[in-house]
């Protein structure tokens, strides 16, 4: 599995020696657990689109950030990472809520594994059983979504409202939005629905 291989260097700039992955992919684990209210959020003010449910939780995280306004590189870093560590987890939980209540389904609120990759993990947590075919080709998905370049409608709608010096939870929402969107090309047709 490679994603956070890629995610790496689209983070930092530099490839990853295997220390340092190994150190990535522990750093993602240990982030990908919500806080309890988060988790509660998602559980009670359920929504109707998972798109919606995932802004929201990103917005309410930075509530519970101890240095949400800091715009230093380091701390845009460690928001970074738990950003990515975290949109998994959300997902999942608000995916399986949802189809809770649309399709009268069993709830099942399943915590990540510490030996899973990001992609594993997301899987598991979705619907417990995949095959090991599933999550390389979520990889693989997750791969070559992860750097589209500025020019498509999300990460431009990110990298003008970060122009504000506007906290990062909020550029992420106002992306998230942006690719909500039914011309944004049906990236999120799988995530809305």
């Amino acid at each position: 599995f490679g994603i956070e291989e890629v995610a790496f260097p689209l983070l930092s700039g530099d490839h990853p020696d295997k220390e340092e992955l190994q150190q990535f992919k522990e750093l993602i684990y240990e982030n990908m657990p919500l806080t309890h209210e988060t988790t509660m959020s998602i559980l009670q003010l359920r929504g109707e689109n998972v798109m919606n449910t995932l802004s929201r939780s990103v917005l309410e995280m930075y509530n519970f950030d101890s240095k949400p306004d800091d715009l230093s590189p380091e701390n845009q870093m460690r928001q970074s990472v738990e950003l990515i560590s975290r949109f998994p987890t959300v997902i999942a939980y608000a995916y399986n809520v949802l189809r809770h209540h649309n399709k009268e389904r069993s709830l099942h609120i399943r915590h990540p594994h510490e030996n899973l990759s990001l992609s594993e993990n997301f899987l598991h947590m979705l619907k417990r059983d995949y095959t090991e075919l599933e999550a390389r080709m979520l990889d693989l998905l997750l791969i070559l979504q992860a750097e589209h370049g500025g020019g498509n409608n999300s990460p431009f709608t990110v990298r003008v409202t970060s122009s504000t010096m506007t906290d990062i939870y909020f550029s992420i929402a106002a992306g998230i939005g942006s690719l909500k969107g039914q011309f944004h090309g049906g990236e999120n047709l799988t995530l809305a629905h």
